[in-house]
């Protein structure tokens, strides 16, 4: 008998055989919802984040409104470094800026990584919020930045197209970035396992800065804290990894044991598959700016992307995270193409 219980994301996870593959969307709780921005108007990022309620209410918003196969938890990846203690703020029309980042050795020594249960309260009672509100058959995402990314936000104090500074800082003293990755990687970890705790069902690992490093250099700096993250937890629940603009690590993270592997759009279906030996669920990889596209032209690429991915092993997905101003009715036309799929 087949069971019918078990939601279809978490099943395409498992690699199971699904009727059609599941749907979500990297950054769907905000940025291009009406409703999102009305709330972004009152509050700002940080409060909406650190306020369980509107966590909630805005990681619903896409359940509710696009009808998706999972949730994901409206959250950031930068909550680590704040409750390592660095203050990060969240300025319009630029983004994380840390006034203070960390650069020499008495800043790294300074992170306390303990509390995290009291530090990263919301996040919890969030999770649990959600979950009480969500329909039994969406699942929930918790996620997590990799290491290295946090490292590049935590050292360059901004956002980067290069994140020099932040490479520098570990081409330098790599001992000391490693310490730096060591720490991160250990909160995160914790962090983490609370959040498997508090409900969720998958957690993804956001490596959105992976592609500013050499392959070489990633298998130093990025490979090695990712897989001891995925170690930690991949017999509590299923683990995704997004390693932005990393092709050329697909194949090691097909043979870890995680349950899923995002793709961006400059790696093909077909490479993927190829790389990835077809042992991990692919999770991608339409271009967000794609959602741009006239309506014909969008299902027309919506179903060329399902096509070479297949049906098993696979969930459909951005490349990377929704774009601000994205058209509602297009996200609707995205997500109904792949729910009528077969």
């Amino acid at each position: 008998m087949k069971n019918t219980n078990t939601p279809l994301f978490l099943k395409a996870l498992k690699g199971e055989t699904v009727e059609r593959p599941p749907v979500w969307i990297m950054r769907q709780a905000g940025r291009y919802l009406p409703d999102f921005m009305t709330l972004k108007n009152k509050y700002d990022f940080f409060t909406r984040c650190q306020t369980p309620e509107l966590a909630c209410e805005i990681t619903l918003m896409p359940i509710k409104q696009i009808g998706l196969d999972a949730a994901i938890i409206f959250s950031d990846i930068l909550v680590i470094p704040q409750a390592m203690g660095i203050n990060v703020e969240m300025k319009n029309n630029f983004g994380p800026y840390i006034e203070f980042p960390v650069r020499n050795e008495s800043d790294v020594i300074n992170l306390n990584i303990s509390n995290v249960e009291e530090k990263l309260d919301y996040v919890f009672q969030a999770v649990k919020m959600t979950k009480k509100e969500l329909p039994k058959n969406i699942p929930l995402i918790g996620f997590a930045g990799s290491p290295w990314t946090i490292l590049c936000y935590m050292v360059q104090g901004s956002g980067s197209k290069t994140f020099d500074i932040a490479k520098s800082f570990c081409f330098k003293n790599p001992e000391l970035a490693h310490k730096l990755l060591s720490k991160i990687t250990s909160i995160t970890i914790d962090y983490l396992k609370r959040k498997i705790n508090a409900g969720v069902d998958a957690v993804q690992i956001f490596d959105s800065w992976g592609g500013v490093l050499s392959h070489s250099d990633y298998n130093v700096f990025s490979y090695p804290y990712i897989k001891e993250i995925n170690d930690a937890l991949k017999v509590l629940k299923p683990i995704i990894i997004y390693p932005k603009g990393c092709w050329h690590a697909i194949n090691s993270y097909s043979k870890i044991g995680a349950s899923g592997l995002g793709i961006d759009w400059s790696c093909s279906a077909r490479n993927a598959r190829y790389l990835s030996g077809n042992n991990i669920t692919l999770q991608g990889n339409l271009d967000p700016s794609r959602l741009f596209s006239p309506k014909n032209e969008l299902i027309k690429l919506t179903k060329e992307m399902l096509n070479e991915f297949g049906k098993e092993k696979y969930i459909a997905n951005l490349g990377h995270g929704i774009l601000p101003n994205t058209p509602v009715d297009n996200v609707k036309i995205f997500v109904d193409t792949i729910k009528n799929y077969s």
